[in-house]
């Protein structure tokens, strides 16, 4: 499938993977809708690439279909799909105070998982409507975003690791039932990425992370997850699968 004059929505398109995906598409002719639970940051990113903006809160079925429903009546259903939308958490099961982690447990899988899959279900069902295209008969392609976390999850990423492992499970049985209408389902796994997320570790933990990143030994670029989303949009024999987007790095501990 290709970019250009394709009708395209991207969740957490306020910064980040996001945003860095958003740009790349719209470089390449899409017409791009921005989706983010920040008003203002999703016009930041439409402003910049000539696209729309919706706030949305993407756990929310009746405002992810209500955008929807917008964004087919401007652009068209869109053909491609990409869920960047999540928030990093932190939390250990027993924490040092005896307190209790449930409720940052249910926040990470409502957003994380719930919010992917409530996405991906609406997005399904506008792809299945539209007309096939091209001499697959496509009709879109679902990007997720899961973590390398679903394999290495450190100390306190019981919550995070197990919304991106959700997200992982779902990839392949998605891709095969949403495959009889010419619709593809992956997702990308990155490791440590230059966003929002991960501005806030501190130095020491930062340098113990990029420790265990054989190379590139850095911080991978935003522009570098947007590209391999890019690279699964147009080859269409990548579907059901998840790509680590890490430079071979296994997490350690904590």
């Amino acid at each position: 499938m290709i970019l250009d004059h394709t009708s395209v929505a991207i969740t957490g398109a306020g910064s980040g993977l996001g945003a860095a995906t958003a740009r790349r598409f719209a470089d390449a002719g899409a017409v791009v809708a921005c989706l983010d639970l920040s008003p203002d940051a999703a016009q930041r990113t439409a402003d910049d690439i000539g696209g729309s903006a919706h706030a949305v809160d993407v756990s929310d079925r009746e405002g992810v279909e209500r955008v929807f429903r917008e964004i087919e009546a401007a652009q068209g259903a869109p053909r491609v799909v990409v869920n960047c939308a999540g928030i990093g958490t932190a939390a250990r099961i027993l924490p040092r105070d005896g307190s209790l982690s449930i409720d940052s447990f249910e926040q990470a899988l409502r957003v994380n998982l719930l919010g992917t899959y409530t996405v991906m279900n609406i997005a399904a069902r506008a792809m299945a409507a539209a007309d096939p295209i091209g001499p697959d008969n496509a009709r879109g392609v679902i990007i997720n975003t899961a973590s390398v976390a679903f394999e290495d999850g450190q100390i306190g990423q019981a919550a995070y690791a197990a919304s991106k492992g959700g997200i992982v499970s779902m990839t392949l049985p998605a891709a095969r039932e949403l495959a009889r209408f010419g619709i593809r389902v992956m997702a990308i796994a990155p490791g440590l990425f230059e966003t929002s997320m991960s501005a806030g570790l501190p130095d020491d933990i930062r340098a113990d992370i990029l420790r265990a990143v054989p190379y590139p030994s850095r911080m991978g670029d935003a522009d570098e997850y947007a590209q391999l989303a890019q690279s699964i949009v147009e080859n269409p024999m990548l579907n059901g699968t998840v790509i680590r987007l890490d430079a071979a790095a296994r997490m350690p501990i904590k």
